[in-house]
């Protein structure tokens, strides 16, 4: 399996940057779907290609991906910084990560739902807002912990540094049912148990919502 990390940055052109209130809206919720839009700019070759890649924003005006394929020219962005990604690991290797996730679980007759959001609304309202890191500590850990035993992995710990909603725009009619979805972003310690199991949900990306800039797993080996 080749893969490809690669760091992309918007371009300082002018003719890009007179696009920037198109491409960096300021509400996170349009933002993500610009941007979503934006790097199919650097893997769309033809109008029937699927998605094989997944992203982030790192930074302002910067994302990282991974992909089957290494991202295309584009003058959105500048020269991309690419490197073949394939890390050697096994059994026992503990690596450090960082993931965005929106993570999520099934519920009877509903179908699936962000663990987070599930757990607030089992509280009163006014409970809420006060419980809401607490929750997103102990649901966003124990989905890690379950996706690691399908994907060749043992959680050693993580830390809930964020949990935030994305509304995505565009939606007419009543508010619930607007299009959204629960942003984890956490950091942690992890043990291989399966090296090519973990290759394989690498690749593929954690959780749901990949196509807006979640599900990407960066790695590096712990001290």
């Amino acid at each position: 399996m080749t893969l490809y990390l690669s760091r992309l940055r918007l371009s300082r052109k002018p003719s890009a940057r007179a696009l920037d209130a198109i491409i960096n809206p300021e509400e996170p919720g349009p933002r993500i779907d610009a941007h979503h839009r934006l790097l199919w700019a650097a893997f769309a070759d033809n109008p029937d290609r699927k998605r094989d890649f997944l992203w982030r924003e790192q930074s302002e005006g910067e994302f990282l991906t991974l992909s089957a394929r290494p991202p295309a020219p584009s003058e959105l962005f500048e020269a991309p910084a690419i490197k073949d990604f394939g890390p050697r690991l096994a059994p026992g290797d503990r690596l450090s990560f960082a993931l965005r996730a929106n993570a999520t679980r099934a519920r009877k007759g509903i179908g699936r739902v962000d663990v987070v959001m599930d757990a607030l609304h089992a509280l009163p309202k006014g409970a809420r807002a006060p419980e809401r890191i607490a929750l997103a500590q102990r649901e966003g850990a124990a989905w890690l912990s379950r996706q690691g035993e399908r994907a060749g992995f043992r959680l050693i710990g993580t830390e809930v540094g964020d949990y935030s909603v994305a509304v995505l725009p565009g939606h007419r009619g009543r508010r619930e049912r607007q299009p959204q979805f629960g942003i984890l972003d956490m950091t942690g310690l992890l043990e291989i148990t399966d090296p090519p199991s973990f290759l394989i949900a690498l690749s593929q990306g954690f959780g749901r919502a990949k196509a807006f800039g979640c599900g990407l797993m960066l790695i590096r080996r712990a001290e």
